[in-house]
């Protein structure tokens, strides 16, 4: 006979292993939350069904979930799809299930864009955008150093706190997804505006202030500083470290080092920053390829 899985129960364990067993942050278990809530038609805040559900009835349940999905962006369907094939596989490892269904949840392919980036010239015109306000703007500074300069994401520098700050060594201990901790380099610029900013905030828990800096704050901050500085396209946060990956790779920094430096689990993740434009990738071949400089005198 066929097993039937109980509902309530089995995402109740499955949230645990989640967040005990694989380090899940906060948001990433709301997702799943919400994932796992919207497939199986659960109001928010209401208690998952406690009655079993057969293979049938979960497929059943995974196929209308889709057909709502429908209208989602192809990104937001796949990470939808991505969480149950998590909780069936999950399932099915337990022996929950006799069969392993992750396999018949269908992930849409999501075509790969390129992330957007500043040119150099553009993060330094925000730079000096900076510098013409003089301390007015010290904080916005502060921040965009931390994004473009460090390469941190952007909920790493709200919740920076001064006790991970190193000032002697020039360093963060910096706590990245799945409560990882790596070590950020940063540039002497700014670990100046760093402790410049310290100066003014001497006491506070936090480097923007007594709490973390909200996330919604932080991107007008950067959205401004993009206007301020005249750019074409809205600036956010996510370009300032896309920036950060792009400029260092151009500049000579291997895919490992790179991985290393963005927190990035697997080196999948860090391979997207490989589009070097035509320019620099014809530059690169003069420079580099033995033909590259046309025939060689005698």
């Amino acid at each position: 006979m066929a097993t039937a899985l109980k509902l309530r129960e089995s995402i109740s364990k499955y949230m645990k292993y989640m967040e005990l067993i694989q380090s899940a942050s906060p948001l990433t278990l709301r997702h799943y939350t919400l994932d796992l809530r919207q497939a199986f038609e659960v109001e928010k805040d209401s208690e998952f069904p406690v009655k079993a559900f057969s293979e049938a009835d979960l497929m059943a349940a995974v196929r209308g979930a889709f057909q709502r999905w429908a209208g989602l962006s192809l990104a937001s369907r796949n990470r939808k799809a991505a969480t149950l094939k998590s909780f069936f596989s999950w399932a099915f490892q337990e022996g929950l299930l006799e069969k392993d269904l992750s396999i018949q949840v269908i992930c849409p392919k999501v075509p790969k864009k390129l992330p957007h980036f500043l040119s150099v010239d553009e993060a330094l015109a925000v730079l000096k955008s900076f510098d013409e306000a003089k301390e007015s703007l010290l904080k916005e500074k502060t921040l965009f150093l931390l994004l473009y300069g460090g390469g941190l994401r952007v909920s790493e520098a709200c919740e920076l706190q001064w006790s991970q700050v190193q000032m002697s060594q020039r360093v963060l201990r910096v706590i990245g997804k799945g409560s990882k901790e790596r070590v950020v380099s940063l540039p002497p610029l700014a670990m100046e505006a760093l402790k410049e900013w310290q100066k003014q905030t001497p006491f506070t828990k936090y480097v923007f202030g007594e709490s973390a800096l909200n996330s919604r704050t932080a991107y007008e901050m950067v959205r401004q500083s993009g206007i301020r500085s005249g750019l074409l396209k809205p600036l956010h946060p996510h370009a300032l470290r896309h920036s950060f990956a792009t400029h260092l790779l151009s500049s000579g920094a291997n895919l490992r080092t790179l991985q290393e430096l963005l927190g990035h689990e697997s080196l999948t993740a860090t391979e997207k920053y490989t589009h070097l434009g035509i320019d620099q990738l014809a530059r690169t071949m003069e420079k580099l390829h033995p033909l590259g400089e046309g025939p060689r005198k005698k």
